[in-house]
């Protein structure tokens, strides 16, 4: 494995490389407030970080990335005036527990790049795609790339329930429970035993027992109005889950999955304008140098990683050493900026690089 002094001094080395392209060099605290990430991602959030208790500043989080203070940070600039677009650069560790996975680190260093810009979305997502790429010009590596934006466009147009859909906008980056809930919700899959016998009762709160746990008596009841509701719904179209399925797994070279991408918003009209960024995009990369023809597009591409990424979505990956992590990820993260913007948003884009993993391929350490 590469030493620290050698992957801090490749971190340094492509830090410098974003700085020369014009982006501002920032740091951010190490301890990050719980606060702020529970309210964006709730409790599952604790599965993945580390989590300390400080007297004054109350729950904290040792820092599991660098996207979200950033965010933070250029929010508060705007607030306080400062000017658009911008183009940050930093280097430093991030901690992650990886309790799923033990044979990988817990704590690295990590280099990004974010771009907030308001003109020309697709360029500038091809200009950071470019950039964390180019970086990374002499290693061989095969781009994955796709479009969060695609699925969240379909739930947004099903014809069901507001609650149905945000139940499923919820857990798009929980694919076994998103999938579950479209089966449900179509009625492929019968509801357990328990909740049917629990609805059908006049008052599933008469024979209890005492209470206990922390959800009171009215959230319990308001729950259970809600699954009778839900209960009470009609089904969702199969024609329209089918569809979503299709746009799922769409698995293409970028131009060939565009074909596809468009063959589906015949059907599913509602997701046109997202094809039509994605088009945009493909437009914007080939401007750029980047080979389309051979870049790869999945529709599920994305679904497991953090869950600010709400469009396009990219990962680099070794060809030579599969079992490793990507070197390098990034994505479209607007909605990030509007829930930390106090009423205000920016559309955004960013990628980070992985310089000991670098290190790693380029020497050919185990």
């Amino acid at each position: 494995m590469p030493q620290r002094l050698e992957i801090i001094a490749e971190a340094m080395r492509l830090r410098a490389g974003f700085e020369r392209s014009g982006a501002q060099v920032v740091e951010t605290p190490v301890l990050q407030p719980a606060e702020i990430l529970l309210d964006l991602y709730g409790e599952d959030i604790r599965g993945r970080a580390y989590v300390t208790q400080d007297a004054v500043r109350g729950e904290q989080m040792l820092r599991p990335d660098f996207t979200v203070p950033v965010v933070q940070m250029h929010m508060d600039a705007m607030r306080a005036g400062g000017a658009e677009p911008a183009r940050y650069t930093y280097a430093g560790e991030v901690f992650r527990r990886q309790e799923e996975n033990p044979e990988r680190d817990s704590e690295y260093l990590q280099v990004g790049y974010e771009v907030f810009d308001r003109a020309e979305p697709a360029k500038t997502e091809a200009d950071v795609f470019a950039r964390i790429s180019g970086a990374l010009g002499d290693l061989k590596l095969r781009a994955a790339t796709g479009d969060i934006g695609l699925l969240k466009a379909a739930v947004m147009g099903l014809e069901t329930s507001d609650k149905r859909k945000a139940a499923l906008l919820r857990h798009i980056w929980r694919p076994k429970r998103f999938r579950a809930l479209l089966e449900r919700f179509a009625g492929r899959t019968p509801l357990p035993p328990s909740r049917v016998k629990l609805l059908q009762m006049a008052d599933p709160m008469a024979k209890a027992g005492p209470q206990i746990g922390m959800r009171s008596r009215a959230e319990i009841e308001a729950r259970i109005a809600t699954l009778r509701e839900d209960a009470g719904m009609p089904r969702l179209s199969v024609a329209q889950v089918d569809l979503i399925e299709a746009l799922l797994a769409v698995r293409e070279t970028l131009p060939h999955a565009l074909e596809r991408l468009r063959d589906i918003a015949v059907d599913l009209p509602w997701v046109q304008h997202a094809v039509d960024r994605v088009a945009a995009r493909c437009e914007a990369l080939a401007k750029r140098g980047i080979d389309i023809d051979t870049l790869e597009f999945e529709g599920s591409y994305g679904r497991t990683s953090m869950e600010y990424y709400d469009g396009f979505v990219f990962g680099l990956y070794s060809e030579t050493r599969p079992d490793l992590p990507p070197v390098a990820t990034g994505g479209r993260f607007d909605a990030l900026t509007a829930a930390l913007g106090g009423g205000r948003s920016i559309p955004a884009v960013g990628g980070v690089i992985r310089p000991g993993l670098v290190l790693q391929l380029r020497e050919g350490r185990p």
